[in-house]
């Protein structure tokens, strides 16, 4: 297909897609999708080899958030089943990372619900970060702690932390649909915060909210235009009890789509599959990690993931490799002299997290004209819902079991 080479040619050159190459993968069918794959395999390979991160959660604070976010098993009001607890103590948050470190996890990805952190929780999180640093030589830690306020992210950066995660979820047009506690512009805010501090920023969305391609496509442009390091692509875990509880408008198959066209648009961004790959690609996770070059390894915030052990096998026998902890995650051109730990380098024009958290400018770039799009929903029905796939956590922090690791 000339697309595809057309998209190959502009990623391995950090070029920005028309929006119109943008939506045609998104639009691509069932008989091009191992093409597409191949293509954005190829850009994937050119940045990241046959690289793959992992990344392991814990859930510092779970439920009780005052925020409405409709994606969310932890919002106002929500009335699933998840766990619920306050803070973990620094010790308690250490030994839940050390489980995901010991099962090869480089990154620590630290996250409580709520609209954002006090200054006492800053102080929490700072003595938990280093707790873990101090356990774990050379451990990256993300944290993920909602809207930041003038200040925080220069303390949390002081204390260690490496990366701040804050989701887009969305496109802008659509925001005031998913939530109406906080603004998508308090969102991108708190990302800028993250890069003004020096973080690496960490932001991405959630795909399946019943949004349409042109709304995929807005936000992933406004992603590119931010420059996150990392852009996590969560797939909606529709649990009972939230207002998003029957959006089961994925199939693996666009799943795929969706994380190809990150690809095309982020090319030397590290793209994380996140929360909802096994309910929703399924037995096609491993075709996955050809656009993907990052996941979260075993469970997520409030549901179960598949086992940290399956997690290593996939990506073995998919013919990939876990990055070691000596490795450098992002190409040298986005990795500041003084080596990863902070924000990549974020000046040139290319331009941590699960949608089950709490809180975790302009749009991109818009010279093309956009062409309207369908909402998708209807043709996606056709996906059967897998409630069976959508377990609760009841392992890990806030329990007295293992974790899955």
């Amino acid at each position: 297909m000339d697309l595809l080479n057309t998209l190959v040619d502009k990623g391995l050159r950090r070029e920005l897609p028309t929006r119109d190459e943008a939506l045609a993968v998104l639009a691509t069918s069932d008989d091009e999708l191992l093409d597409v794959v191949a293509a954005a395999g190829k850009v994937r390979r050119q940045w990241f080899g046959r690289r793959v991160k992992l990344n392991y959660l814990v859930n510092l604070k779970s439920g009780l958030c005052p925020e409405d976010c409709s994606y969310c098993s932890q919002r106002l009001g929500s009335k699933a089943g998840i766990l619920k607890y306050t803070w973990l103590k620094p010790d308690q948050a250490s030994e839940a990372a050390a489980a995901g470190l010991a099962g090869g996890a480089k990154r620590v990805c630290l996250v409580a619900s709520g609209r954002g952190p006090t200054d006492r929780d800053v102080d929490r999180v700072s003595d938990t970060i280093k707790a873990i640093k101090d356990r774990n030589e050379g451990v990256e830690v993300c944290a993920c702690l909602g809207l930041l306020s003038d200040g925080q992210a220069e303390r949390l950066r002081e204390a260690g932390a490496d990366a701040y995660n804050h989701n887009l979820n969305t496109s802008e047009g659509t925001y005031g649909d998913i939530t109406t506690t906080h603004t998508y512009a308090d969102r991108v805010d708190t990302v800028q915060k993250a890069h003004a501090a020096g973080l690496s920023a960490c932001s991405g969305l959630i795909a399946g909210m019943g949004e349409s391609d042109e709304d995929l496509v807005d936000v992933v442009y406004a992603l590119r235009a931010l420059d996150p390091d990392s852009v996590p692509v969560n797939f909606l875990i529709p649990f009972e009890g939230t207002p998003l509880a029957k959006e089961w408008n994925l199939t693996p198959q666009r799943c795929l789509r969706i994380l190809a066209m990150v690809r095309f648009v982020c090319p030397d961004a590290e793209v994380r599959i996140a929360g909802g790959r096994e309910v929703h690609l399924r037995t096609m996770q491993p075709l996955a990690l050809h656009l993907a070059n990052s996941i979260f390894l075993g469970d997520y915030l409030t549901s179960e993931g598949q086992a940290g052990r399956a997690d290593l096998d996939m990506i073995a026998d998919a013919g990939f490799e876990v990055e070691g902890t000596g490795e450098v995650t992002l190409p040298e051109h986005r990795v500041p002299a003084h080596g990863e730990a902070g924000c990549g380098s974020h000046a040139g024009p290319a331009g941590c997290g699960s949608h089950e958290g709490g809180g975790c400018g302009p749009c991109g770039p818009d010279a093309e004209e956009k062409v309207p799009q369908e909402p998708v929903r209807e043709a996606a029905r056709a996906s059967e819902a897998r409630t069976d796939l959508v377990t609760v956590r009841r392992r890990g922090a806030g329990t007295d079991l293992a974790p899955n690791a």
